[in-house]
């Protein structure tokens, strides 16, 4: 079976998770949600107030990360500025997402997903989006920031916002079809 990560944190932008975890469900993929904490119920919340299940805290997803390297086959790191300033912060998962681009395995990042992109030390020298506001921030990274609905470049699919969902994940589905048939 297909397995996918979506990585956050408290205070995510709800758009940017919800989307891609139900698309990925209904492309077949089973899908785990990895967070920084969750409620009496086992839900995480966006920055609007939805709520979504937490799967795997970020403290037991550290202890097993190996694991997670060999038994998973997408990342998704969606945004939200508060909540990504806080994960970025978070070396292993630095480690984990820069370990995830040398294997060429699929990174599909939207909106301030970039920062964690930036951190990982992956954007060197490709076409990256995310939130207009990171502009700066990407091109100093070393990469070249795209205003595009999304943009593909190797194994990361990135792009700036949330209007533009639909087609940035019809992307990566495509994307992830290449890389894993070709």
């Amino acid at each position: 079976m297909k397995k996918a990560l979506i990585i956050t944190w408290t205070g995510y932008q709800d758009h940017e998770l919800v989307y891609p975890y139900h698309r990925l469900i209904g492309a077949g993929f089973s899908v785990k949600i990895v967070a920084d904490k969750k409620d009496a119920q086992g839900r995480v919340y966006g920055i609007s107030g939805l709520n979504m299940p937490c799967h795997l805290l970020i403290d037991d997803f550290k202890k097993d990360i190996e694991r997670y390297h060999k038994e998973y086959d997408v990342i998704v790191l969606p945004g939200g500025v508060k909540s990504l300033e806080k994960l970025r912060l978070e070396k292993e998962v630095l480690n984990f997402i820069n370990r995830w681009d040398k294997e060429g395995k699929l990174i599909i990042s939207t909106c301030h997903g970039a920062q964690l992109l930036i951190s990982a030390k992956v954007t060197k020298g490709r076409n990256i989006s995310g939130y207009y506001s990171l502009e700066d921030d990407i091109n100093n990274s070393g990469a070249t920031y795209v205003n595009e609905p999304f943009v593909i470049d190797r194994n990361i699919i990135s792009s700036p916002h949330y209007d533009h969902m639909g087609p940035w994940m019809e992307a990566a589905l495509n994307l992830y079809k290449n890389l894993n048939d070709g």
